[in-house]
């Protein structure tokens, strides 16, 4: 076991060493513009890039036509969202979404607000979960379009998104999720879920950064998006600038390579996940889980050490790679507006964890994790102490913790 030790998985995974094989010779050898037709340099390129997207539309059950390729998940949920708000502007001006979503949403439709158009934020429950009833009351005749994020960076919570896409097509309304944390982690199929409009990422699943993809229904409906980039009408309009093709190859071996490992991975992943969580229980009082327990990534743990700050906690641990929520958010001195979004106490929303784990985490560095966490737990606690109220706030937290 070599230190430090990585569990900051949902914030970019290492690239796995059979994806890098599979883009090396785009770099030297194939090296052609996909957009040069005019020789062979780009004809090989162009079916690289093809053959690519029809690997990851397989792997969301949509059809090779409707994947365009982006720069990664901001991108995708930019063009979504903007491009489906200034293509349906004459229909309507509101859009809905969740407290919870990730920042390259909900500063978009922010954006979107400053323009004009109406936004709802949705509530969750305790646990992060969006009732379909409340996203059911919320829509109006000018409602346009919903996004939800299938499963949550922070917490880990998955949502009903079958249930959520079939709110939206029974009322004739454009549903876009950010899969960025689901994508090659979970089953996917944007056609029983009802889904027009999905974006990804590959360096979520042990791809390069750089590239992502955004799913655009073709047909019933036919999603129709205004470019937020002009300049050559690269990937039918709708994104325009040269591919990038090593990236392009990448993704798809990284998504392949993850389709075909899932259930064995996800299955580890669980076991490791509930086997730190347990250790940690175990050994130290006043912690709370965050997120829902069972409807939840299997690599996520969003852990309360109560009666301890984040950052001194992670700062105790130099030789472990966690995280107090999303990358996207790190310069935010603020509590994380997820767990915010929980209406959770003080005590909880300061003292949150999140551990990731991935591919290459082992059961040796769960265990090595587990202690440095109880030994700089119990260590500051003994430093910081609470005063007696609050540790009967802490205590009552701990037990509702517990109970989820």
């Amino acid at each position: 076991m070599r230190l430090p030790i990585y569990m900051d998985y949902q914030a970019t995974t290492p690239v796995d060493p059979r994806v890098v094989e599979s883009m090396l010779p785009f770099f030297t050898e194939n090296f052609g513009n996909p957009a040069s037709r005019q020789h062979r340099f780009g004809w090989v390129t162009e079916e690289a890039v093809e053959s690519a997207r029809a690997l990851i539309a397989r792997s969301l059950g949509a059809e090779p036509r409707e994947i365009i390729f982006t720069s990664g998940a901001t991108e995708s949920n930019n063009l979504a969202l903007k491009g489906t708000g200034e293509a349906l502007r004459q229909k309507g001006n509101h859009i809905v979404t969740v407290q919870t979503e990730h920042r390259s949403v909900l500063d978009p439709v922010r954006k979107l607000e400053k323009l004009g158009f109406q936004v709802t934020f949705l509530e969750v429950d305790e646990q992060g979960i969006l009732d379909p009833d409340r996203l059911r009351a919320a829509l109006t005749p000018k409602t346009i379009l919903v996004s939800v994020m299938f499963a949550n960076n922070e917490i880990g919570t998955i949502q009903d998104i079958r249930s959520i896409g079939t709110i939206c097509r029974e009322n004739g309304i454009l549903f876009h999720t950010d899969a960025t944390q689901a994508a090659g982690k979970l089953p996917i199929d944007v056609q029983e879920s009802k889904v027009d409009l999905l974006s990804c990422s590959a360096h979520k699943i042990y791809g390069p950064k750089g590239i992502g993809a955004l799913y655009v229904r073709s047909s019933n409906p036919r999603v129709k998006l205004a470019p937020q980039m002009d300049g050559g009408g690269h990937e039918r309009g709708i994104r325009s600038g040269t591919l990038n093709v090593a990236g392009i190859v990448g993704f798809a071996k990284a998504m392949e390579l993850s389709i075909h490992s899932m259930n064995e991975e996800s299955k580890r992943l669980t076991v490791l996940r509930d086997k730190m969580l347990n250790a940690v229980r175990a050994q130290l009082d006043d912690i709370c889980l965050n997120g829902h327990p069972t409807s939840r990534l299997p690599n996520n743990l969003n852990i309360s050490f109560l009666g301890v700050e984040d950052n001194a906690l992670m700062m105790s641990m130099k030789d472990v790679a966690v995280s107090t929520g999303s990358a996207c958010s790190t310069a935010d001195p603020e509590p994380s507006h997820v767990l915010k979004a929980l209406r959770l106490r003080p005590e909880r929303l300061h003292s949150a964890i999140r551990f990731s784990i991935g591919r290459f985490t082992t059961g040796e560095e769960v265990d090595y994790v587990v202690a440095r966490v109880v030994e700089s737990v119990n260590t500051l606690r003994k430093l910081m102490p609470p005063s007696r109220s609050s540790r009967t706030r802490v205590r009552d937290e701990a037990t509702i913790g517990r109970g989820i």
